[in-house]
């Protein structure tokens, strides 16, 4: 049995949601319309026609992120197998695998200049390796070990070669200098698990998706949100800041996907599958900002036509729950990895 309420406890969660109703009511005045509304008269964006050009196999158990380099060539993927991969999309071939110490890797970061990897999770710290020096064992050197989290790493991204910015269990967002390996800052973000991060496309801004079913929008110099959007259902799984900087796509255990915009300071896009049968567990933008796409449970990745919401279609092949996707930087090719053990190159 749960405790009745109080007095007290009753009249805050009223006041609560008399708050969430009036802010609602203050987003619908600001929009005079939607945006299929003002986009239904546009022509539907071709249908996206793009294939498995590479089929990359390596790893022996699920493969749970995947992320390129700034050079849009070479991506690395962390898997349950204990193992990272630095792979050339180009030719399919194996650049470097590195060891980890835990196997229980949940993100994987690669830094922009192609010199340094970072992975975490289970193992409750975020490693970071530089790929261009070798220990005695010839394996990638351990730049840092960086703990201190009271929960796992879920996500972690570096702003530049020597600061990295992690979200984790303990619901923290922490930024570390690499050249000390200390903390240059640490604050509580959200009421959930911290699950994905999104930089902007000029490293100033960032944006964090959560457990709490909310995302917000942070300045990497403070520790105070800039905006906090609602709107989801259940944990929002994946955050992806869009091209233009105005605003950024998300995808969600509640089975859909949605466009958010800071300006208007609200939800614009809502997208659902044919079916609404699986959670979303990743989603990443196109070059341009025109397609949504989402990796699923139901191991395909999903495209829609951001402006006028329809479903363009899906990407299949891989025969599990698709984990973790990433759009290359350039815009030219999408890389997939999934519970099957494998990672898919699309171009």
């Amino acid at each position: 049995m749960a405790p009745k309420d109080d007095a007290e406890v009753t009249a805050l969660k009223k006041e609560l949601n008399d708050l969430v109703t009036k802010i609602k009511d203050e987003q619908k005045k600001a929009a005079d319309c939607t945006l299929q509304d003002k986009c239904s008269d546009m022509g539907d964006a071709p249908k996206v026609r793009i294939t498995t050009k590479k089929f990359l196999k390596g790893h022996i158990n699920k493969v749970n992120s995947v992320h390129f380099a700034g050079d849009s060539r070479h991506c690395v993927t962390g898997s349950l197998d204990g193992k990272l991969i630095i792979w050339d999309t180009w030719t399919g071939n194996k650049v470097q695998v590195i060891p980890l110490r835990s196997a229980w890797v949940m993100s994987v970061a690669f830094a922009e200049s192609g010199n340094f990897v970072a992975c975490g999770g289970m193992d409750n710290m975020c490693t970071v390796y530089d790929i261009n020096n070798r220990d005695a064992q010839g394996n990638a050197k351990i730049v840092r070990e960086l703990a201190g989290y009271e929960g796992f790493l879920s996500s972690c991204r570096f702003l530049d070669d020597t600061h990295v910015l992690t979200g984790s269990g303990d619901l923290k967002i922490c930024i570390w200098d690499l050249q000390v390996g200390k903390k240059t800052s640490e604050f509580d973000a959200h009421n959930g698990d911290v699950v994905s991060i999104s930089l902007s496309p000029d490293k100033n801004t960032y944006v964090t998706g959560s457990v709490d079913r909310t995302c917000k929008l942070w300045d990497v110099r403070e520790s105070t949100p800039k905006q906090t959007f609602f709107g989801h259902e259940a944990d929002v799984n994946s955050v992806s800041y869009h091209p233009s900087g105005f605003g950024f796509a998300t995808g969600s255990e509640d089975k859909t996907a949605r466009l958010f915009d800071f300006r208007s300071d609200q939800q614009i896009g809502h997208y659902e599958p044919p079916n609404k049968s699986s959670g979303f567990t990743s989603c990443a933008l196109s070059y341009s900002g025109r397609y949504i796409l989402c990796g699923s449970d139901d191991n395909n990745v999903h495209i829609w036509d951001t402006m006028k919401g329809s479903h363009n279609g899906t990407l299949s092949g891989h025969e599990n729950r698709v984990t973790s996707i990433c759009m290359a930087p350039n815009g030219m090719a999408l890389a997939s990895c999934s519970w099957d053990n494998h990672v898919r190159v699309w171009v």
